[in-house]
């Protein structure tokens, strides 16, 4: 077994093939997989300092529906639909701010309480009498885990992100992730990309040698990946023992101060962690980040993510948090052109599809996990687009 995969017991005879090209360019899918994997499973929202104080929101747009994330008058971060129960305006407009003590719709002024509850529609003369709860925004399900704020539009399969993300909350507890503070805000765009082309790039370390220089000289030859198991994965590696060749590794571990908040062994460790289907946390020792990707059509795909630091962050940290930033930039620049290369292939006829190496083992398990949830993703030919929920659908009720 090679080195890069650890922990990872790869059967000698694992398929090697990946899911078909069809899968990355069917609208009919798309809609499935909206409905089915990303609607009802968790997706990160926000991190609680996002919300620090009564009344801070945060909004974001993601497979056809609009989410409001705020701080209600007790502290307690909820989420809504951000959607007005009288004509369905949006409640906020902007990314992120805070209001004063309700929320009042653009459109026709209905008021609404933090915590959710109808306060009252303009002219109420005009209406029968609302019940406060019947006609409140619609709630959406919310777990605050370390600090991140989770969401699920719907009931989904999955359990409580503490349990998913129960194998390596020792381990995360170190960065004390939960008394972090933002950075720049979120940041995001769009790629034009189906948005397993992003996931499939990025959940596997084979390529690093070749395509990420920078990543290559701080710490390639110590990264590997371990597969995705009940939902989680985790990727692991340590600062090469002469890594510097290039300016911003150089710059970095010539700057960056000895991390004695955390255990030796993650003094020098940079680590993914990913949730199914798209999130994924990430450490340094100085930042804790996290991004994520959402399908548009089934050729864009909207990038986002924020990153954050310590509270008391010193000035050598800064200086190396905006380094370990840098090369992160150009290592995302450098995966958008792989992730473009390879969702084109998936139209050709030249391409007989995926046959996968050891090393790509997370890749693998991870279109098990979408194939779990749609089994019509295990077929080699694509059904006719106006059958495919039919399909799908008689598949899984025979598994």
């Amino acid at each position: 077994m090679n080195e890069l995969v650890r922990d990872v017991d790869v059967p000698a005879d694992w398929d090697r093939r990946g899911l078909p090209g069809w899968c990355y360019h069917s609208d009919a899918l798309l809609e499935l997989e909206k409905e089915h994997v990303f609607r009802t499973h968790w997706q990160i929202a926000c991190h609680v300092s996002d919300v620090p104080e009564t009344g801070c929101y945060v909004t974001l747009d993601i497979v056809g529906e609009r989410i409001l994330v705020l701080r209600d008058k007790a502290g307690v971060v909820r989420a809504f639909n951000n959607v007005c129960r009288h004509r369905g305006s949006r409640l906020v407009t902007d990314e992120a701010g805070q209001c004063r003590g309700a929320l009042v719709c653009p459109f026709h002024g209905w008021v609404y309480n933090l915590d959710g509850t109808l306060r009252g529609p303009s002219r109420p003369d005009s209406f029968p009498p609302l019940d406060k709860h019947e006609f409140g925004l619609s709630g959406i399900e919310t777990e605050v885990w370390l600090g991140f704020v989770f969401i699920r539009i719907k009931p989904g399969p999955q359990a409580s992100v503490a349990e998913i993300l129960k194998p390596f909350e020792a381990e995360f507890l170190h960065y004390q992730s939960a008394d972090m503070v933002p950075t720049n805000g979120f940041w995001g765009h769009e790629s034009p990309v189906n948005w397993k082309s992003v996931r499939d790039v990025d959940n596997e370390g084979y390529h690093v040698a070749m395509a990420h220089p920078a990543l290559q000289d701080l710490y390639g030859s110590s990264y590997y990946d371990e597969p995705f198991v009940n939902g989680v994965c985790r990727s692991f590696a340590t600062y090469n023992p002469h890594a510097g060749r290039r300016w911003s590794v150089r710059q970095y571990r010539a700057i960056a101060p000895e991390a004695g908040h955390l255990p030796a062994d993650l003094r020098r460790a940079w680590i993914y962690y990913g949730l199914f289907p798209n999130n994924v946390i990430a450490v340094t020792p100085e930042t804790v980040q996290f991004y994520q990707e959402f399908p548009i059509t089934r050729g864009r795909t909207q990038l986002r993510g924020a990153i954050y630091r310590y509270r008391d962050e010193g000035r050598a940290q800064r200086l190396a948090r905006y380094l370990a930033a840098r090369i992160d930039r150009d290592t995302m620049a450098e995966d958008v052109q792989l992730t473009v290369w390879s969702n084109e292939a998936m139209t050709s006829r030249a391409f007989a599809g995926f046959y996968l190496s050891d090393l790509e083992y997370g890749v693998r398990t991870h279109h098990d996990h979408l194939r779990a949830v749609l089994p019509v993703m295990t077929l080699d030919e694509a059904p006719a687009e106006e059958r495919m929920a039919e399909v799908n659908a008689r598949m899984s009720n025979c598994t």
